[in-house]
């Protein structure tokens, strides 16, 4: 009786592991919804899109979408982020495969091509919302600036194989600038040929 009294707790449960479920099914719900945004915003545009539209194509409702974003631009600001971090990995991967003036040529080819052009689901975000993205809030307008110049530095720093770095920085901005005002000309027109034409000889005047 003296003796000290043992105590064994058997099968007690917690709410841990719960917990960390809860927190990835709505890490994982809010990841379906930034990815249905991004897509839909460049299909019809930030303003054309509302966000019951979103949230259907993410296969939810929408009462459940401020459960995880305050705002409408704060999910627009999220989409831009993966939106242009999906882009500079792909660009960077060709980039990377192909050092030197090869990679950037490849680069080139790459965006301008004829499957950029029609898949406007997955187009550049800065050909289908630029001038959307410039009217909306300073946090977006920053990501968006912010993910332009991540573009020229990427370049940028595939050109400096062959030139200085102010030279490399000076052609990495044409041919950004050059490769983006294309394909929104090729996607504003509605004239097949023109379209393509325009492209051709964009990829024409960076390749030289």
């Amino acid at each position: 009786m003296g003796g000290r009294m043992r105590y064994q707790i058997r099968n007690i449960p917690t709410p841990f592991p719960l917990m960390r479920k809860s927190r990835q099914e709505a890490a994982e719900t809010r990841q379906r919804i930034v990815e249905a945004a991004s897509r839909r915003f460049r299909e019809k545009g930030i303003e054309a899109t509302a966000l019951s539209d979103v949230m259907a194509d993410a296969g939810l409702t929408h009462g459940g979408f401020y459960k995880h974003f305050a705002s409408k631009d704060h999910v627009v600001l999220e989409s831009l982020q993966l939106a242009t971090d999906s882009m500079h990995a792909s660009m960077s991967a060709t980039l990377e495969r192909w050092p030197g003036k090869r990679g950037i040529n490849a680069a080139i080819e790459q965006y301008l091509s004829e499957s950029h052009f029609h898949d406007i689901g997955c187009d550049c975000t800065f050909v289908s919302l630029a001038s959307e993205l410039a009217r909306r809030s300073d946090d977006v307008r920053d990501a968006a600036s912010a993910g332009m110049v991540s573009l020229i530095e990427l370049f940028t720093n595939g050109l400096m194989t062959e030139l200085t770095p102010a030279a490399a920085r000076k052609r990495a901005t044409v041919i950004v600038s050059t490769m983006i005002g294309a394909m929104t000309v090729a996607r504003l027109v509605n004239d097949d040929t023109l379209a393509a034409s325009v492209l051709r000889e964009a990829r024409k005047t960076l390749q030289q």
